[in-house]
Parts: C-alpha cells; sequence; structure tokens
C-alpha cells in the first residue's frame, strides 16, 4: 500500500507541473499570437505625431526635448531612464520627464495634467507619448545610470519601498514579485528583486492591456499596483513610483525591452 500511495503521490505530483508548464506555455502562445496586431501600434502613431506637432500655450513640439542623451534624441533614452536631470535636479522617469518638457516647451501645467483623471486629456496623450518612446528602444538593453547621488539615493528609497508592507492586506510589493516561482490565475510573477530576464517585469511596459482595452504606462501599472495593496492611490509622476521604477530599473540591467507589449 505504502508504493501504491508513493506512486500515486508521484502521478500527482508530474501531472500538477505538466499543467502549470502547460498554462504558462498557453499563455505565451495567447501573447505571440495577439502581438501581430498589438493595438499598441496606434498608440505608437499617435504619439510620435504628438512629439512633432506644435501645441500648447507656446505653440511648440516636443522635439527638443531632452530625454537623458540630448534635445531631440528619442532612441535608447527609454531604457535608460529613470535617470538624473540637472536642469530639475530630479531624478525622473518617461512619464514625469515628459510633463516637465510639455510644460517648459510647450507651456502646459504639469500638475494640471498630473490630477488629470486616467485616461483623459493630457494624461492619455502622455501615455501614447510614453508608448512611441518606448517602441523607438524596442530590443536594446536596460543600463540605467546610477552614479548620481540621487540615483543611488532613489534606488534605497525604491528598495524600501518594494518590501514595505502596508494597508488593509498588509502587502507590499515583494509579496508578488519577492521570490521565484509564484503565480497568480495562471499567470507567472516574475521576480523584480533580479533581473527577470528579457521582456519580463520593467521590460514589459508600456502594455496594451487586453482585458481592459487600455493602454498602461509603467507609472500606471504601478497606480494600479498601489490599488491592488488597497494602498492610498498615488499621484501620477509621484516620487514613490519613479523610486520604484529606479530599484526594478536597475535591477533589470542586460534585460531586453520588447515594450509596448501586449498583457491578458
Amino acid at each position: 500500500m505504502k508504493r501504491l500511495a508513493l506512486a500515486i503521490g508521484t502521478v500527482v505530483v508530474a501531472c500538477s507541473a505538466m499543467a502549470q508548464k502547460s498554462a504558462s506555455d498557453g499563455i505565451a502562445e495567447y501573447r505571440a499570437m495577439l502581438q501581430d496586431g498589438n493595438p499598441a501600434e496606434l498608440f505608437e502613431a499617435k504619439g510620435e505625431d504628438l512629439w512633432r506637432q506644435k501645441r500648447g500655450p507656446k505653440n511648440a513640439s516636443l522635439e527638443q526635448c531632452d530625454l537623458g542623451k540630448g534635445p531631440g534624441v528619442v532612441k535608447g533614452a527609454f531604457v535608460e531612464l529613470p535617470r538624473y536631470f540637472a536642469d530639475t535636479n530630479k531624478v525622473q522617469d518617461l512619464e514625469s520627464r515628459l510633463l516637465t518638457c510639455m510644460e517648459t516647451l510647450q507651456g502646459f501645467n504639469a500638475a494640471d495634467i498630473a490630477k488629470t483623471p486616467y485616461g483623459k486629456g493630457e494624461q492619455n496623450n502622455v501615455t501614447a507619448l510614453a508608448t512611441w518612446i518606448a517602441a523607438e528602444s524596442r530590443g536594446m538593453k536596460f543600463n540605467l545610470p546610477n552614479s548620481h547621488v540621487a540615483e543611488k539615493t532613489m534606488y534605497e528609497v525604491g528598495k524600501r519601498l518594494f518590501f514595505m508592507r502596508g494597508g488593509s492586506h498588509d502587502f507590499a510589493c515583494a509579496t508578488c514579485h519577492g521570490e521565484d516561482g509564484k503565480r497568480i490565475r495562471l499567470q507567472d510573477l516574475p521576480n523584480l528583486t533580479k533581473n527577470p530576464g528579457d521582456g519580463a517585469g520593467f521590460a514589459a511596459w508600456p502594455a496594451y492591456r487586453v482585458s481592459n482595452g487600455q493602454m498602461w504606462s509603467m507609472q500606471l501599472r504601478l497606480n494600479d499596483c498601489y490599488r491592488q495593496q488597497r494602498f492610498p492611490y498615488p499621484l501620477f509622476g509621484s516620487d514613490a513610483t519613479i523610486a520604484l521604477g529606479t530599484y526594478m530599473g536597475v535591477n533589470a540591467k542586460g534585460a531586453e525591452s520588447i515594450a509596448p507589449a501586449i498583457k491578458r
């Protein structure tokens, strides 16, 4: 009987492992099929047009916006953000840097844009711009600078926030993304305390969400993570989300960007 019980147990474990692998493979195949017609391409086109279009109170384009590689240089900028900018004396991610450029070059009010409800007005345009800029670095490796004292500080703050538990459910980012082999609803959860690999975690956003038909930038992804943890919803472009982006981005060094990706 002991041998029979052991044999049955082995079969159950093996079947469970096969089912897990099958589910993961099935989701990967599903995404691959959708990728050919990824609606993110529509946001890319809109973002490229917005970059060159003269808009705002100053009737100017964003073509002189410095994303870290010099005024107007877009290719390769995404995989080096967040980073320190001397003109603002801040570490900024892509979205917060775009707000700075929209304010200084075009005359928009960055604070008003940050307060705009998701998916409306200029905040929707920021998402489209971020999608196009990310696409210009698709296939490149993440290599965030981490030498300036402000960058190092943001990394350490992001690390502490990543492991900080709170909210009504006592959750932290690390609850879902702090170790290998975790899953939720048949979906693998990447370990973001280290390089999760090409196209995983930080290297996959902005992404189009099939489940709700929306385009999400990394800012929006992090804000929704806080919502799910039952934390107060962060302000768009908050220092907390930029610090988390710095922590994950530095950890993702060498990972290949597939953004804009497609998600369930």
